[in-house]
């Protein structure tokens, strides 16, 4: 299954982040809320989160969603999960740089929707101060697909200024790309360790190439 976006986000109504977390902390017969944090609890054309809970979680950042969902994970998933346990972690979350769903990254919309991007900020915020008590940990892992539209670059500075607040460690896992970008969840061993990542650096050395 694939997901090809229908139109722009910004020809939908795009349902706020608080209404949408209030929604998904209800009961629902199609997963256990116990188990699963999915944030809109409904396939649309937009993810914030997904993600299973615990008390010690890795925050993984891919680019933007594809079609996984709770209890039908797809293959990057799959790792992102088996690798935050065999890391330490105790469950595990999936956000994104954008949370436009669109299973090929060249299919993402080429202008940033500012709407929904805050939005989407308001969803990392409310991850990081739920582990306030831990440093939150994210793991940078987008591989190249960042360089897919210009305006990414500039939704991950708001992360790091987010993830500043909460004294936030950053991490990848693999080796990096000839430019430094960090490795994709896919086809990384389960037992890939992560490592430190300096992520302002890296944003600083990508921007003046």
């Amino acid at each position: 299954m694939q997901h090809i976006p229908k139109c722009e986000t910004k020809d939908i109504d795009i349902f706020l982040f608080e209404d949408a977390l209030k929604e998904a902390l209800e009961p629902s017969d199609e997963y256990d809320i116990n188990k699963w944090l999915y944030v809109p609890c409904c396939y649309s054309e937009y993810r914030y989160i997904l993600g299973t809970k615990g008390n010690n979680p890795l925050i993984c950042v891919g680019i933007n969603p594809s079609t996984a969902r709770p209890d039908n994970l797809d293959p990057t998933l799959k790792s992102v999960e088996r690798i935050a346990h065999n890391n330490g972690y105790d469950c595990f979350i999936m956000f994104n740089v954008y949370s436009q769903r669109a299973t090929k990254p060249d299919l993402m919309e080429k202008q940033l929707n500012s709407c929904l991007h805050k939005e989407n900020m308001k969803a990392f915020e409310y991850i990081l101060s739920l582990y306030s008590e831990n440093t939150p940990s994210i793991w940078a892992a987008w591989g190249n697909i960042i360089e897919k539209r210009k305006y990414l670059f500039d939704c991950v500075y708001d992360m790091i200024e987010l993830g500043k607040k909460y004294d936030a460690r950053w991490f990848s896992a693999g080796k990096k790309s000839l430019k430094g970008h960090p490795h994709h969840p896919l086809y990384l061993k389960s037992d890939t360790p992560l490592e430190e990542f300096d992520i302002l650096n890296y944003c600083e050395s990508i921007r003046q190439v």
